[in-house]
């Protein structure tokens, strides 16, 4: 479903759902419907991640929320050297760290953590804003290197840059919206086990929980990711 279009596409809560069959993509036999349910967030990162060079490289994520913790699965499945994360609040840090960064920052806690990558022209090849604050597109730039890559994932901010920056350091910023082919993708990962999403399942509550379900979702100090199962 969206509720970026008006009218509003219905989604999984509709009592009936049209789908066309070119839009169908199976479950792998003996797939988990539960880790099946991460296919779309994982294909959201799976395309970014196709907007850079991620092989072989210091790769940023700021922002530890659903898209940013699978960017973390994704980045590692695609190669990459080093994985930092950053984020305002710890319990999402510690889903990073499950899903495999090398190191978490609470930014909020230890503003001064991220200095270090700021020394000289910048430490990352590759920079993820998962967050979807101009604040941090616009503190990613001091933090990435000379023609490396700045990819945008998080919506809705407006954000101030140093163009000064960007044309010195010749930054290739490039956005990245929802996916592509990568959800065909996301599905054959998830079944075959070569992405493992089982350790971001936070909560399942069954649907007379349906409300707990999404106040725990819409907050980051006690979820990662909610599902609700209708048993």
């Amino acid at each position: 479903g969206s509720a970026m279009r008006t009218p509003h596409v219905q989604g999984g809560f509709a009592e009936h759902l049209i789908c066309r069959a070119e839009n169908a993509v199976p479950l792998t036999t003996g797939s988990n419907p539960s880790a099946g349910a991460f296919a779309e967030p994982l294909a959201v990162t799976l395309h970014a991640v196709a907007q850079a060079p991620v092989y072989g490289s210091r790769v940023l994520i700021m922002g530890a929320g659903p898209i940013g913790t699978l960017l973390v699965l994704a980045a590692r499945f695609a190669g990459a050297r080093e994985i930092v994360v950053t984020d305002v609040q710890d319990k999402p840090l510690d889903y990073a760290a499950k899903a495999g960064a090398d190191r978490t920052i609470n930014v909020a806690r230890h503003a001064d953590g991220m200095n270090v990558y700021a020394a000289g022209k910048g430490y990352f090849d590759v920079i993820f804003e998962a967050a979807g604050q101009g604040a941090t597109v616009a503190s990613a730039l001091h933090f990435i290197k000379p023609r490396s890559t700045l990819v945008t994932v998080g919506q809705g901010a407006t954000a101030e840059l140093s163009v000064s920056m960007i044309v010195t350091k010749e930054i290739a910023l490039k956005g990245s919206f929802r996916f592509d082919t990568e959800f065909a993708l996301a599905v054959d990962l998830i079944g075959s086990g070569s992405i493992d999403v089982a350790p971001l399942l936070s909560n399942t509550l069954p649907l007379a929980e349906a409300r707990k379900a999404f106040e725990l979702a819409s907050d980051k100090s006690q979820s990662m990711k909610v599902q609700i199962a209708f048993d």
